[in-house]
């Protein structure tokens, strides 16, 4: 299973660009994962949902499964937050995981850089950033490939190509 981080500051597009790339990556047969952190509560169902109300007494965890899909809820304390290596444990298997955030962590990242917003970027102080994506048609200093923005067919034959973090 080969990895890949999508990162960038608040707002820079990374949600959006994952939108955009995901439907090209499995058109081209990739079967994909996604893994997304969040400095906010994340939840996966809403008050009055048997899991919810069940946590909501008291439970540390709930499941609710289907035909197609489980979906699992744990309860942790903020101190206990799971780390990226425990995460990837629970995932289905993937040809490609696709992480938005976690920008800390050493695997392989393209980092969505838009220069109008004025914000320094992180790839001059981080080797794992292995590529950049961009609304720019070029960045001062920059040592690796640059990637538009616009351009879905040519990042995903850059993430195909690309040996990532296994």
């Amino acid at each position: 299973m080969k990895i890949f981080g999508i990162v960038g500051s608040s707002g820079s597009g990374k949600t959006t660009l994952l939108k955009r790339l995901i439907p090209e990556l499995v058109a081209r047969g990739l079967r994909l994962a996604t893994v997304k952190h969040s400095h906010h509560g994340a939840s996966a169902d809403q008050p009055g949902d048997p899991g919810f109300e069940a946590r909501r007494a008291g439970a540390v965890a709930s499941l609710m499964a289907g035909p197609e899909r489980w979906i699992r809820v744990d309860i942790r304390s903020p101190i206990e937050e799971p780390g990226l290596d425990e995460l990837l444990a629970k995932l289905s298997p993937a040809d490609l995981v696709l992480i938005e955030g976690f920008k800390r962590y050493p695997h392989a990242k393209i980092e969505v850089f838009r220069p109008e917003h004025g914000r320094a970027p992180l790839w001059p102080d981080d080797p794992s950033v292995v590529a950049v994506a961009s609304d720019a048609t070029a960045l001062s200093g920059l040592d690796r490939p640059l990637l538009s923005l616009e351009d879905m067919p040519g990042m995903a034959m850059f993430l195909m190509s690309h040996p990532g973090t296994q």
